[in-house]
């Protein structure tokens, strides 16, 4: 391990951390009040799963290729199936919050619960299995150390796109739902784009 391997896994990180930073944002402006715990939980799940899955990559690498290969193909149907049913959920609510009375107290913060998290989570690191490809030839140390920084990293940029989320979220009021659930379905869109043009 050196410098460039610390350097490699930071880029790794930031690359991969890009569809989650934008989900982040999407759940800063959907729920305009949410508490400082919350955002901190939200940056980690997602780190986590940033992590886990080329750990996950890197041990079906080692062991069942011929089963993840298959599994690869599926993979940008899988994420636009989770964030479409996620944002497309996220933009009705939006629509209807936006047709309530400005003065009621629960508009613009909009929860988001542990499930739509949990499948937020999944949906924009499914297609970091593949990475576990690019650091096959890395030890199980190595592995498990640049996925520790992919984790960090995550954690940063998702924590960063979550407050600014919210920032934009208070002054955008009722529409904030809306741009939140077009932006997560314009992530899934582009994840499965991407992934039948690689």
């Amino acid at each position: 391990m050196n410098l460039k391997f610390f350097f490699n896994s930071v880029l790794l990180g930031a690359g991969l951390a890009m569809d989650a930073f934008s989900v982040s944002l999407a759940n800063g402006l959907n729920e305009t009040k949410m508490k400082k715990s919350k955002m901190v939980g939200i940056a980690w799940l997602f780190a986590f799963f940033q992590a886990l899955m080329p750990l996950i990559g890197w041990v079906c690498v080692h062991t069942i290729m011929q089963y993840f290969s298959f599994f690869e193909k599926l993979i940008p149907w899988i994420a636009l199936a989770l964030l479409g049913f996620i944002g497309g959920k996220m933009l009705i609510e939006g629509i209807k919050e936006n047709n309530c009375d400005e003065n009621e107290e629960n508009c613009g913060c909009t929860k988001l619960g542990i499930g739509a998290l949990l499948v937020q989570g999944i949906a924009t690191s499914i297609d970091a299995l593949s990475v576990g490809f690019t650091i096959a030839e890395y030890d199980l140390k190595m592995a498990i150390i640049c996925a520790l920084i992919i984790a960090v990293v995550t954690f940063i940029v998702c924590f960063a796109g979550i407050a600014i989320g919210k920032k934009f979220g208070t002054k955008l009021a009722g529409k904030a739902g809306i741009f939140g659930g077009v932006i997560l379905v314009g992530i899934g869109i582009e994840i499965f784009i991407s992934g039948l043009i690689k």
